[in-house]
């Protein structure tokens, strides 16, 4: 195994983790341990999840250019994650929020750059 291979490898691993983990976090965190109290829990729950949820073909099949797609959306959840680290009630879910979506952007970026290289790696070996 080359150091190629196992680059794409470690970061996919990294991604599968970090994507379910914060899968696993919202749901806890907007039905179980902080729901909201004026709004239905499952709307909240939901528009934090769809859009998440809608890349999981990508992340389940591997596909490097979705994966680089991901990562500009979760911009859009690492600004409301720096937002909750700083409101002392959710403060520690912010904080774990934060560290799962450093992980996951940057493993999904990497691993999109890494086995786009190793595609073209293995399509040049196969040429030749």
């Amino acid at each position: 195994m080359s150091t190629l291979e196992l680059k794409t490898r470690i970061s996919r691993t990294l991604v599968l983790l970090s994507y379910f983990g914060l899968l696993l976090l919202f749901t806890l965190w907007y039905l179980w341990l902080s729901p909201s109290q004026g709004d239905n829990p499952w709307v909240i729950w939901l528009v934090h999840v769809l859009p998440l949820a809608a890349f999981a073909p990508v992340v389940i099949t591997g596909k490097p250019r979705g994966h680089a797609w991901l990562c500009f959306v979760l911009l859009l959840y690492f600004l409301e994650a720096v937002i909750a680290a700083l409101v002392p009630p959710t403060r520690w879910l912010g904080i774990i929020d934060c560290v799962l979506l450093v992980t996951l952007f940057n493993a999904a970026m990497l691993y999109a750059r890494w086995r786009s290289q190793l595609d073209r790696f293995k399509a040049a070996e196969a040429t030749a």
